[in-house]
């Protein structure tokens, strides 16, 4: 699927969907928050959450103190939802509408975090262009949490095709430049009571 079209599937979904309709939807994202506290960043770190949507993890670093949060989605409509959810605090947030195919950051970020943008990356230059982006653009020693499907999880979400991984699997694709520290499998339940199997990657750069 080429950019335009990508991004208006996107949209699509984001203008015509409530927060709670599509299958990744968590009110608390307790896995995420479990991983990012055993980290133990400073408040003041870089991060970044990747193909956010609608994702309720912004609200819960801000909770937590942090300080310099940038989201990143290709839909303007799941920004704009998130902004409103968020009120005056979205002022402490920096908003990037982007595909993260053509993401170009300012800064190197202390922890990178994608729950389900990365497996939707399925030919070879786009999964390597990500590879490249990760190992410019994460701190020295700065950390990424990469949430795919895992290989026993769905060969589709939101209608598209994702390519699902093992532990050895991701590891592979990143293992250049970053250490995987740990993986969990983790089981989804969407809002339809169907289950989502996941891996949480967990990786340091090297």
């Amino acid at each position: 699927m080429d950019f335009d079209k990508l991004e208006e599937h996107w949209e699509n979904v984001h203008s015509k969907k409530k927060e709670n309709e599509v299958s990744w939807y968590q009110i608390l994202p307790h896995k995420s928050i479990e991983i990012i506290k055993s980290l133990n960043l400073n408040l003041d770190s870089n991060i970044i959450d990747i193909g956010a949507g609608e994702s309720r993890l912004v609200d819960n670093l801000l909770n937590m103190g942090f300080k310099n949060i940038d989201v990143l989605d290709i839909s303007k409509s799941a920004i704009d939802k998130a902004k409103k959810r968020l009120g005056h605090k979205s002022s402490l947030v920096n908003w990037i509408v982007c595909d993260v195919n053509h993401f170009v950051p300012t800064k190197k970020y202390d922890l990178w975090h994608d729950r389900a943008a990365f497996h939707f990356l399925k030919q070879l230059d786009q999964i390597n262009n990500y590879i490249s982006l990760t190992s410019h653009s994460i701190s020295e020693n700065g950390n990424m949490i990469l949430a795919t499907f895992s290989s026993g999880g769905p060969q589709k979400c939101s209608g598209l095709e994702v390519v699902r991984y093992s532990k050895d699997s991701i590891k592979n694709e990143f293992e250049e430049h970053f250490k995987l520290i740990n993986h969990q499998i983790s089981n989804h339940t969407t809002p339809f009571n169907t289950n989502q199997e996941f891996i949480f990657a967990s990786f340091v750069k090297k």
